[in-house]
């Protein structure tokens, strides 16, 4: 078996779902840089469409058993909360998805594997394929299992991030928006590690560590805002 191969065995594992139909698990992880938008090559953009209704098929019904009172602004808010590409890349990274794909050696290059936005469709695209290969029951063990985090955070204080308490900052300041660069990448495709440097102008720059690309942001705003004095 060479890497990839592994690396989906390992998904599948770590999913609880061997796919009967080897090719409809293929798709969902073949990204549309594959064969260059060739014709010939069947990648995950329809299974996404399909993913990202069951998902919130699923979600919805989630929260109606758990909010049973809430009225629909409440549900959609969220909805809101629980279902975009952020949190659909977490889930990504948790099952191993960025070393599974099949992803065309030049957008490897420029960060498609660890791109928010390309891992959380690709997450919808194996939920689609879990639908059509196990039933809504696959979907949904996947969905509950690995959105158990997100969900244990709906009663979190909605409070301000330091990335936004650092922009409040600097805009009061008539500074530019302070920018952010990922440094260095570490660690195994489904643990990564990310260092990120924050810039603002007129100030030595900060470094963060984390998780998650967002994590790191976070933690290098943070560092920034207790340098600054009159920040907090």
């Amino acid at each position: 078996m060479n890497k990839r191969d592994v690396a989906v065995a390992e998904l599948e594992g770590r999913i609880g779902h061997v796919f009967a139909d080897r090719e409809l698990l293929e798709r969902a992880l073949t990204h549309s840089s594959v064969g260059n938008g060739a014709t010939k090559v069947r990648h995950n953009e329809r299974l996404e469409f399909l993913g990202d209704r069951v998902l919130n098929l699923i979600v919805a019904e989630r929260l109606a058993e758990l909010r049973p009172e809430a009225r629909e602004g409440e549900l959609s808010r969220l909805m809101n909360q629980l279902v975009n590409y952020h949190v659909c890349a977490a889930a990504a990274r948790i099952v191993g998805l960025p070393d599974a794909m099949r992803v065309d050696a030049s957008a490897t290059k420029v960060g498609a594997r660890d791109n928010d936005r390309v891992l959380g469709d690709a997450c919808e695209a194996v939920i689609a394929a879990l639908y059509l290969d196990g039933g809504l029951e696959a979907a949904r063990a996947f969905i509950l299992t690995f959105w158990g985090e997100a969900f244990g955070e709906l009663d979190a204080p909605r409070l301000k991030d330091s990335k936004t308490l650092l922009q409040e900052w600097a805009m009061a300041r008539g500074l530019p928006v302070p920018s952010y660069d990922v440094i260095a990448t570490t660690g195994p495709a489904h643990q990564p590690r990310f260092t990120i440097e924050v810039r603002l102008q007129g100030y030595p720059p900060e470094r963060g560590e984390g998780g998650s690309k967002r994590e790191a942001e976070k933690i290098a705003a943070d560092l920034m805002l207790r340098k600054r004095e009159d920040a907090l």
